[in-house]
């Protein structure tokens, strides 16, 4: 295959044979050997989930952003996502770890049909990896045993609901480890609030947000280079609020500075947040602050 294309499985089968693996022994289920794959520096977007530990891999385009796994590092992605991988002939050597594929219908009929896009770290995939400690890695690596040991078994009536199991707590351990890695994560973390505080401070004394509106969730996600759903997770966990509430404390602020610094009317304040309507504006601030506007003016003076 020619360097640059977009490959697309369909099927673990197209996966195995693209990575000169050995044919699966279950259709819609597989534990692979990362250092016992064939490397490509291809895009690669497939219709199965994919649960990964990998070492020595170089460098990871996965979605928005840039990775180096020099650490052992677990991700997830799901049906639908690219992911690019570049790495020197050395670093290609060096590679380790596992990864599981699994096909969306060996979930049929099953609970974890529709929980499995409950958990949010499959679109933190695409911008925020899982650093685990080496007592966390022991752990999800043999919960994946398990489930490789179980349908390397012959499959009975029994097979898919451990299987099933297996993987449900899987996906638990690695939203507890996702929300330690929120907390010490400290260098990291503290960074994109000192980020979030500068985005916001230039969008509330930009001249035109008048005509841009305010700023969105989606916006704010963007300029840091994260999910929508991730950012929210992290600031709550640092601070109690999520996105939207921050965004609304840094307006309230705003607003209160030039109610108490100028002469300008309600409606002119409004226009200037970005607010179509200055009764969304005058609703908004009393829901926040128990007062009107003018209430709050008055006050002040």
């Amino acid at each position: 295959m020619a360097a640059g294309k977009l490959v697309r499985f369909k099927t673990i089968s197209e996966y195995h044979q693209s990575k000169g693996l050995p044919k699966p022994e279950h259709p819609l289920i597989s534990v692979v050997d990362y250092s016992q794959m064939k490397f490509s520096s291809d895009s690669t977007v497939s219709e199965f989930y994919s649960i990964a530990i990998k070492r020595g891999i170089g460098k990871l385009m996965y979605g928005q952003q840039q990775y180096d796994f020099d650490e052992g590092i677990m991700f997830f992605l799901a049906p639908g996502q690219i992911l690019k991988v570049t790495a020197s002939p050395d670093e290609a050597a060096k590679r380790t770890g596992w990864i599981l594929l699994i096909h969306p219908d060996f979930f049929w009929n099953t609970p974890l049909a529709k929980k499995i896009k409950q958990y949010e770290y499959f679109d933190y995939s695409v911008n925020e990896a899982l650093h685990l400690s080496d007592k966390e890695e022991t752990i999800v690596t043999n919960v994946i045993q398990n489930i490789k040991q179980e349908y390397h078994s012959n499959i009975d009536t029994f097979s898919q609901n451990i299987i099933i199991s297996q993987i449900e707590t899987l996906l638990n351990y690695a939203e507890r480890f996702y929300q330690r890695q929120f907390i010490t994560r400290k260098k990291t973390n503290h960074s994109i609030l000192e980020q979030l505080e500068t985005i916001l401070n230039n969008c509330f004394n930009d001249t035109l947000l008048s005509d841009k509106g305010l700023p969105t969730v989606k916006y704010i996600s963007e300029q840091l280079h994260v999910s929508p759903n991730y950012l929210s997770g992290l600031l709550r966990t640092l601070t109690g609020k999520n996105t939207q509430q921050l965004i609304h404390e840094k307006l309230i602020e705003k607003a209160k500075e030039k109610l108490s610094t100028t002469n300008r009317s309600v409606s002119e304040i409004a226009f200037e947040l970005g607010f179509e309507h200055s009764q969304s504006f005058s609703k908004l601030f009393k829901t926040k602050t128990n007062q009107s506007p003018l209430e709050f003016r008055q006050s002040f003076n």
